[in-house]
């Protein structure tokens, strides 16, 4: 398979390095994805079926793989990725208006990325971090009890 003309030739020859080191560990297909979506920032189908080939493997089962995990995209996102958790504490306590607010200031609907690359926004099940309620993380740093825009935009101020 000749890859296209989409992407530098250079990011698939790091890509099936990667796949030659890794192929013969006991599963390897997550850790394969996991390094494939830092070298090209996202895993479009193209490179799912790069990934498929190489490994001898269904291309559906590397898509099955890539659309089960929230970790995995299959479409570029930002810099930050801003996971507003929408678990049971969080709905109740305000993560709709949470959501609101930052669709309103982003310019960007949940899944969205903004123009300028900066933001990816996405919704979890739960961050673990109930007493925060409402809570987003970006990166390793959960905020909570953001319930202004004030607040929001403080917070979104430091990732600029």
């Amino acid at each position: 398979m000749t890859p296209s003309n989409q992407f530098d030739n250079k990011l698939f020859e790091q890509l099936h390095a990667v796949i030659q080191e890794k192929k013969d560990l006991q599963n390897p297909v997550i850790e394969i994805l996991r390094i494939a979506q830092e070298i090209f920032g996202y895993l479009p189908i193209e490179v799912q079926e790069y990934i498929a080939k190489e490994m001898n493997i269904p291309a559906s089962k590397i898509y099955g793989i890539v659309t089960f995990y929230n970790f995995f995209s299959m479409k570029p996102r930002g810099k930050y990725i801003v996971n507003v958790c929408t678990g049971t504490a969080c709905f109740v306590k305000g993560a709709p208006k949470l959501i609101q607010m930052l669709s309103e200031h982003l310019g960007i609907e949940i899944g969205g990325t903004t123009p300028d690359n900066r933001f990816t926004m996405t919704a979890v099940r739960c961050v673990g971090a109930c007493s925060l309620a409402p809570v987003f993380v970006i990166g390793e740093e959960a905020f909570g009890r953001v319930d202004t825009k004030d607040k929001l935009v403080a917070i979104l101020e430091r990732f600029k």
